[in-house]
């Protein structure tokens, strides 16, 4: 019944801020683009594998509880075929991501980085 996901939904503090990471930086592609004037916030749809990642720019809504962890959303987890080709990428375009280590379950590399709200972005082999 579930055999993919469809999208990933976030919602972000500043829209031209988040706009800029998560396309300029990341370089994922923008689907659509659109003012919600009803509702008073943007909404950014790009392109994440087959599926999408939906931004919301809502105005005042609350930051995100961490550390400690809240229920909810923990991270959001890239598939990359080379964790230190992508890091190098990353740093080099000024994101910067947390040393490389082996998750001992998967026994691949993955690391971590944030995004502009403090969001936890992994990648993973």
């Amino acid at each position: 019944m579930f055999d993919r996901l469809h999208h990933v939904a976030l919602i972000v503090s500043d829209y031209e801020r988040a706009r800029e990471f998560y396309v300029e930086k990341l370089g994922l592609s923008v689907l659509r683009e659109n003012y919600r004037e009803d509702r008073g916030d943007w909404k950014l749809d790009l392109k994440f594998g087959d599926g999408e990642l939906e931004i919301f720019a809502v105005p005042g809504a609350p930051p995100r509880p961490s550390y400690p962890e809240a229920r909810g959303l923990r991270h959001l987890a890239f598939r990359v075929d080379d964790v230190e080709a992508a890091v190098r990428e990353l740093e080099a375009r000024g994101v910067p991501c947390e040393p490389i280590r082996w998750d001992p379950y998967t026994e691949k590399r993955m690391t971590f980085f944030h995004d502009p709200d403090g969001l936890p972005l992994e990648l993973h082999e």
